[in-house]
Parts: C-alpha cells; structure tokens; sequence
C-alpha cells in the first residue's frame, strides 16, 4: 500500500517512561497519591533483589518487573492491535497496512539515574545509545477524507460545560455510541477503526485497570525515594562533587540544560565537552553511593505500594495476560 496510507503506531505504554513524561504525570497527579519525603519502611530479612556494585543500572531487578510486559510481548500487541484495525477497516471497504516498526535498538545502559555507566559516558557521553535511527513518520493528513474518517471517526464532541467528550472506553460503548456519520454506507465509529483495534484487544466489555497504573506506581516509588533523607543527602553530595569542576547542577536526572547543553542535539551531548563532564558526573555518583542508595529506597517504596495495592496490581495482572493471550490468538503466534 503507499506510504501515505500508512498510519502512526500508536505505542503500548511503556514500562519505564521518560523523565519527562513521569514529571508531567506527577505534577498532573496521575501518579498513584500519597507521596512521602520519609524513608521507606525496612523489610526484615530480606535481600537484596541485585547488587549495584556488581552489575550496571540497566541490569537491576525491581519488584515491579514481573508486572511489566516484555518488548517481545509489547510487539505482539502492537501486531495484533494492527490487525484488529485491518480487520474492521476491511468493513469500509478500506485495506490498511500499520507503519513499520522501528529497527530494533540496543540501549545500552539505562539512563534511570541519569549517567551512571562509566564506559557509556566515556563514550556518549549524554547522548543515549541507539537514538540515531528514525522510524518513518507517515502524514495520516495525506489519506483521502472517507479513509481517514473510518480510521479515526469524526472530531470529539464537546462535553456540556466545556471541555471534549472522552472516547468510548469499552468496545460495548463504542457500539452504542452514534456519531452520525456514515462512510460507504457504514456508520463511523467514535473514534474509529484504530480505537475499535485498541478495545477489541484491551476492554471489550468492561473498563480494565489503567494501562498506567504499574508505570505509576515506579514513578511515584522512584519520586519518593529521591526525596527520602538519605538519597536527598547524597543528592546534594552529588552536587557538591560536580561544584568541584565547576559544574553547577542541583538534579542528576535534570542536569543537561544546566551544564549548557542542549538537549536536542546528539552532537553536542556527545561532544568532546559533554563526555568530560559525563565522566565526572558518573564519578561523583559513585563517589557518594547516590545509585545504591536510590535503588534501595526504591525497592523498599515498591514493595510498599504493592502491599497497599495488591488487589488492584493482582487485577492488573490478570487483565495482561489475558490481552497477551488474545493477541497470540489474534495473529496466531
């Protein structure tokens, strides 16, 4: 099919988010309430789920990792999410073909503490393994009217009182949802084939637990922990080494601007400058423990919020292994 026909893929929420995105969901309180500076409450005899002195950042385990879909499992969605668009566009007389997926990319180390891996500084410095490859942006603005109709439905209503009505949640309420358009002598769905795709595969008949929660529950153990005493304290220690270069930065996981760089341009966090500071940056991270000491508390706040939500991270669970299961059934893998 031409490529202007192809469609943005609409990415499964990912497991570890960007720090960007975790600070707007803080700010917005999406993230799971009750934040608190305090130190998390110590688990008696238990261990350590891994060593930061014995492995990278990217090789830690956290107690929230079995609630995480694996990439393998996040493509298979995708895949049968696509498929289930195909299958209804198919009904408007339409054929559909999903944009390719990016090239698979290696991470390298991950960047949860900001630079903490002394090979990748040394060698990126503050550009992120992987980034250079670009995934093929189609124009859904280049569809003819009728097509683009079909795959997204017509505009959102506005809700009495301000503001737009929400999409259907379920797929029984798209059903009785009436838009009043028609397309090849078919009624439009509200929100179209892409968002009848998206409730086949994730609530059918009822409204599952957000697909966020989980990413929620690290963002807000992860916020907690980076005020907890002792990370706020290695925190500052942290800055005090980086003052000894000069470098004056308060956030290890806001530092960039700060230190003049810009955070849209791979060659200047990779420049020759930004991998000298990035050096001294994971040096003065392991001059002061800050990524065990943040580790620590963070596992501890995990476990906190799992306790305090188990019944509704048990649902969680449950509702993602039977959308796994059905997009196996759905593509047949």
């Amino acid at each position: 099919m031409a490529e202007s026909s192809r469609r943005p893929r609409k990415p499964f929420a990912r497991p570890r988010p960007s720090r960007p995105l975790a600070a707007f969901l803080l700010a917005t309180g999406v993230l799971l309430a009750g934040c608190s500076s305090g130190e998390p409450a110590a688990s008696a005899g238990t261990k350590p789920l891994s060593d930061p002195s014995e492995v990278s950042v990217g090789q830690l385990v956290y107690p929230l990792d079995p609630y995480r879909a694996t990439d393998e499992q996040i493509r298979s969605l995708e895949k049968a999410q696509d498929l289930l668009t195909a299958d209804c566009m198919k009904r408007y007389g339409f054929g559909y073909e999903a944009a390719p997926p990016p090239p698979a990319r290696s991470s390298g180390t991950s960047y949860r503490y900001g630079v903490a891996d002394e090979e990748t500084a040394a060698r990126y410095g503050y550009a992120k393994p992987g980034t250079d490859a670009e995934r093929e942006k189609p124009n859904e603005a280049l569809l003819p009217p009728d097509e683009r109709m079909a795959l997204r439905g017509p505009p959102l209503g506005s809700k009495p009182g301000g503001g737009l009505a929400l999409p259907p949640r379920t797929l029984e309420e798209q059903k009785k949802t009436d838009t009043g358009r028609t397309v090849n002598g078919r009624k439009v769905l509200a929100g179209g084939c892409s968002r009848e795709g998206h409730l086949r595969l994730y609530a059918e008949k009822k409204q599952p637990v957000d697909l966020l929660f989980v990413f929620g529950m690290e963002g807000e153990a992860m916020s907690r922990a980076k005020a907890s005493p002792k990370v706020a304290a290695a925190v500052r220690a942290w800055s005090a080494c980086m003052a000894e270069k000069g470098y004056r930065v308060t956030d290890p996981l806001e530092s960039v601007r700060s230190l003049g760089l810009d955070p849209e341009s791979r060659a200047d966090l990779g420049s020759a400058r930004a991998i000298a500071i990035a050096k001294h940056d994971v040096a003065c991270k392991k001059r002061v423990k800050l990524v065990p000491l943040w580790y620590e508390a963070e596992v501890e706040f995990q476990k906190e919020l799992m306790e305090k939500h188990a019944e509704t991270l048990a649902q969680f669970k449950r509702e993602m292994d039977e959308r796994i299961k059905k997009a196996a059934a759905v593509h047949g893998g």
